[in-house]
């Protein structure tokens, strides 16, 4: 069977164990895995790693990511930043359809204490297989990314007068 694209997997301490899990049910799906770490259950920061993923994703059409930290929360925050970048914090099957289909969510984030593996495989094969819808939900899209680079120029500037 041929393989199919690569997606780019991160996590911190808290969220290593469904990494791992996750990295599982992608190559079984015959998915490429490019892992940012982190890769033990070792105390990190989960910014560091939500950057890494976030920045693969955004250089590149139709780029994946998922993201795990303890809750998602932080993870999806710092992913966020990143211009292009569309984090979802999925907790159910029809949240993470809609994130694809309405707003073309780049990046899944989920919990990763506890977690619930047949849930994980259900919500990740969603994500994946869900396609854009387009139509009005483009029109929404297009606005966020209005936004992003709206604020994104003005907090460079406002950064500079951090800094002076």
């Amino acid at each position: 069977m041929k393989r199919k694209g690569t997606v780019y997997v991160g996590a911190d301490h808290a969220g290593f164990a469904i990494k791992e899990y996750v990295k599982d049910v992608l190559a079984k799906m015959k998915y490429l895995i490019a892992d940012t770490g982190t890769f033990s259950t070792e105390s990190v920061d989960y910014p560091d790693y939500a950057e890494r993923v976030a920045v693969a994703v955004s250089k590149g059409r139709n780029r994946k990511g998922i993201l795990t930290c303890g809750t998602g929360v932080g993870a999806s925050i710092a992913a966020n930043k990143v211009p292009g970048i569309r984090a979802a914090l999925v907790h159910d099957v029809k949240t993470a359809r809609l994130s694809r289909e309405h707003n073309n969510a780049n990046l899944l984030v989920l919990g990763g204490a506890p977690f619930n593996k047949n849930k994980v495989k259900k919500i990740i094969r969603t994500w994946l297989t869900a396609k854009f819808q387009r139509g009005r939900h483009e029109r929404r899209v297009r606005k966020i990314s209005r936004l992003e680079k709206k604020y994104y120029q003005t907090s460079l500037s406002d950064k500079q007068k951090l800094t002076d």
